[in-house]
C-alpha cells in the first residue's frame, strides 16, 4: 500500500479515494499525534481549517471539523480562503494545527487534505508517517481515545480572515501600484475575492476574470493551467500584465502587456534583483528546484545571485530555505516563497510584489524580465504508467543516457514521478525547441515502454 502523504498533503478524488471517512480519520489522527507530540500541553488546543470552493470541499470540511471536534480541538472555520491565507492565519490565532482542504491546480473532481503545524508551516514528514500510521491503525479497529462533556471541541466561524489576510499583504508591500491597470484571473478559486481586493487597496485599476466561482469551475479553463484567456484580456483591456493564480492560489504566473507568458523563474529573476536591491536577499541566494529553467541559472550567476536547487516540490524549497535561513526560493510552476512574510508559496503576495516592482521602476514588465533567457523546455507527463519503477529501469536509464549524449552541454533531461499525480514528469531542455520536442517525444515513448 502506498504512502497517503504526497509532496503536498493527501490528494485525490474526492469522494472516491478521498473520503468523508478518510477526512475525519485523518484529522482524528492528526489531533492525537500532535497531542503525542506535546504540541497541546499546557492549553486547550485549536485548529484553522479552510478551504478552495470546490463542490466536495463542503462535506470533506465538514467531516475534518467533525474529526478534530471530537478529539477535543476547538476549532475556528475560516471558510474560502487561499492555502497561503490559512497558513497565516494559522499562525496569527496562535493555533497549533491548520488544515486546508483543496487539490490546488488539479481538476474539480480531485480534492486534497494539507495540514499546517503550530506557526503554519508545513508538517515535517515524520509526523506526517506517524499520521497516516495511527490513521490505518484505528481504520482497523483500534479504538480511539475520546473526550466527552466539555472536552470536545467547539466550533466557531471567523468572518474576519480576509480582512486580516489582506491586511497583512498590504504591510508588506514596499510601494503602492497607482497607476498600474493589471487583469486578475482567479481561476474561480480560493483567491476569487482576496486578490483583486488586495490589488485594488494597494492602488491598481483592477479587471477580473475567472472570479466567479460555483464550486465546480475552479480551474476549468482558467487560471495559471489555462494563461490564453488572461492572455486576451490583457491585450484587450491595455494592462500593464496579468497575474493568474491556481484554484488555491499558492502560485502565480503572469503575462506581459503584450500578453506573452512570464513563469516562476522569470518571477523569481525579478524578484530576486529587487530584493538583492533592497538588501533582503539574505546570503545572496535565491532557492529553485532542478526544474528551473537553465536559462534562470546562467542569468543569476551572471548577475552575481547564488541558486541553490532542491527535489521538485514547494516543501524542499521551504525545508531549504528555512535551514539555511534564505530569504527568497520557488518553482518555475509560480510556487514563490518569500520567507520574511509568508511561510509557504503565496500567489497573490507573489504578483503584489512583482507588479511593486513594475511600478517603483517605472519599466515594462517584460523589460523587467528580460534579465534572463528562457531556454526552450518541453515537459510531457505520461499517464497510465508505473512511476514507482523510474529510477530502477535500466531500459529507461539507457534511453536517457541516449538522450543526455545527443544534447550534450546546450541542454538537460529531467525524468521524475509526479508527487501528486499518477504520472510520469519528462522534461527536455535545449538550445534548439525542435531539437527539444523530438528527444521529449522520443522519451515519453521510452518510458511508456518500460514503464506501461
Amino acid at each position: 500500500m502506498g504512502r497517503l502523504f504526497g509532496t503536498d498533503g493527501v490528494r485525490g478524488v474526492a469522494n472516491a479515494d478521498l473520503t468523508a471517512e478518510m477526512a475525519l480519520g485523518l484529522s482524528v489522527a492528526a489531533a492525537h499525534v500532535l497531542a503525542e507530540a506535546g504540541t497541546f500541553e499546557g492549553h486547550r488546543p485549536v485548529a484553522v481549517v479552510g478551504r478552495d470552493p470546490r463542490a466536495s470541499g463542503e462535506f470533506l470540511e465538514a467531516a475534518v471539523v467533525a474529526g478534530l471536534a471530537s478529539a477535543g480541538v476547538d476549532v475556528v472555520r475560516v471558510g474560502v480562503l487561499p492555502t497561503p491565507a490559512v497558513a497565516f492565519l494559522t499562525g496569527e490565532r496562535g493555533a497549533d494545527l491548520g488544515v486546508m482542504l483543496s487539490a490546488s491546480h488539479n481538476p474539480m473532481p480531485d480534492n486534497g487534505i494539507k495540514f499546517f503545524a503550530r506557526g503554519g508551516h508545513k508538517l515535517a514528514d515524520e509526523l506526517e508517517d506517524r499520521i497516516e500510521n495511527t490513521y490505518r491503525a484505528h481504520a482497523s479497529g483500534e479504538p480511539w481515545d475520546r473526550p466527552t462533556g466539555a472536552g470536545v471541541g467547539r466550533v466557531r466561524d471567523y468572518d474576519e480572515g480576509l480582512d486580516k489576510y489582506v491586511a497583512h499583504l498590504l504591510g508588506v508591500l514596499p510601494n503602492r501600484l497607482d497607476g498600474l491597470k493589471i487583469v486578475i484571473d482567479g481561476a474561480h478559486g480560493a483567491a476569487a475575492r482576496v486578490s483583486p481586493e488586495a490589488f485594488t487597496r494597494a492602488g491598481a485599476e483592477v479587471i477580473t476574470i475567472g472570479t466567479e466561482p460555483d464550486g465546480l469551475n475552479i480551474n476549468d479553463g482558467y487560471g495559471s493551467t489555462h494563461l490564453d484567456p488572461l492572455r486576451a484580456a490583457v491585450v484587450e483591456h491595455g494592462a500593464h500584465l496579468g497575474i493568474a493564480h491556481d484554484g488555491d492560489a499558492d502560485r502565480c504566473l503572469a503575462v506581459d502587456a503584450a500578453g506573452e507568458e512570464v513563469d516562476g523563474d522569470q518571477i523569481l529573476a525579478v524578484l530576486a534583483l529587487a530584493m538583492r536591491e533592497a538588501g533582503t536577499l539574505r546570503e545572496n541566494t535565491v532557492v529553485g528546484t532542478v526544474m528551473s529553467n537553465l536559462g534562470f541559472k546562467l542569468a543569476m550567476r551572471r548577475e552575481g545571485v547564488e541558486l541553490v536547487q532542491t527535489a521538485v516540490g514547494d516543501r524542499y524549497v521551504l525545508e531549504e530555505m528555512k535551514e539555511h535561513g534564505y530569504a527568497l526560493g520557488g518553482e518555475q510552476s509560480g510556487h514563490v516563497i518569500v520567507l520574511d512574510h509568508a511561510t509557504t508559496g503565496d500567489g497573490t503576495l507573489t504578483g503584489l510584489l512583482l507588479a511593486a516592482r513594475v511600478a517603483a521602476t517605472g519599466r515594462t514588465l517584460a523589460d523587467l524580465v528580460g534579465v534572463m533567457e528562457r531556454l526552450p523546455q518541453v515537459l510531457i507527463n505520461v499517464r497510465d504508467v508505473d512511476k514507482s519503477r523510474v529510477a530502477s529501469s535500466a531500459e529507461l536509464a539507457a534511453a536517457v543516457t541516449d538522450a543526455e549524449r545527443e544534447l550534450g552541454e546546450t541542454g538537460r533531461v529531467l525524468l521524475r514521478p509526479s508527487g501528486t499525480e499518477p504520472v510520469v514528469r519528462v522534461m527536455v531542455e535545449a538550445a534548439d525547441i525542435d531539437q527539444a520536442r523530438s528527444v521529449a517525444g522520443r522519451l515519453a515513448d521510452a518510458v511508456k515502454s518500460a514503464l506501461g
